[in-house]
């Protein structure tokens, strides 16, 4: 099945684009993580918004966030895939697209993320290296990690 890619500002976002992002994120982050944050943080604002949908439904979504919000670096955050389409390497695709925006958007620099701790390795693969201690971020272990 082939991905339709979506990128927007949060001002571009239709209610109903919005509604569905943060419907999923709730649905990953919140029900089945069973993680209780604050999954809206007032960041979605300032930052552009990465999405791919198959028919009508969002498969992965990403948020990219500009220097000085997360970390002093730009960042890419909330990467989520659907349940319903895990295994399909969509993933890999969103992360690759993050990136290529991140540059296309602050230059050549480092990128840094909070991943959890058990996708080291899948992070890994696109550059990017541990450079903190593990840590809990609301229960679940996490590192920071840049892409110089």
């Amino acid at each position: 099945m082939e991905l339709f890619w979506k990128h927007k500002a949060f001002s571009e976002l239709t209610t109903e684009e919005l509604y569905r992002i943060l419907q999923l994120r709730v649905n990953i982050f919140v029900n089945e993580q069973q993680c209780f944050y604050p999954e809206l943080d007032d960041k979605d604002f300032h930052c552009s918004h990465l999405w791919a949908e198959i028919g009508h439904e969002i498969i992965v979504y990403a948020r990219l966030v500009p220097p000085s919000f997360s970390y002093p670096e730009p960042s890419i955050g909330r990467i989520v895939t659907n349940p319903s389409f895990r295994g399909n390497h969509y993933g890999k695709s969103l992360v690759e697209k993050a990136i290529t925006l991140t540059y296309e958007k602050h230059g050549q620099t480092a990128i840094q993320i909070g991943a959890q701790t058990y996708l080291k390795k899948f992070y890994g693969c696109f550059g990017f290296e541990q450079v903190s201690e593990e840590y809990l971020d609301f229960g679940i272990p996490h590192i920071d990690m840049i892409k110089p």
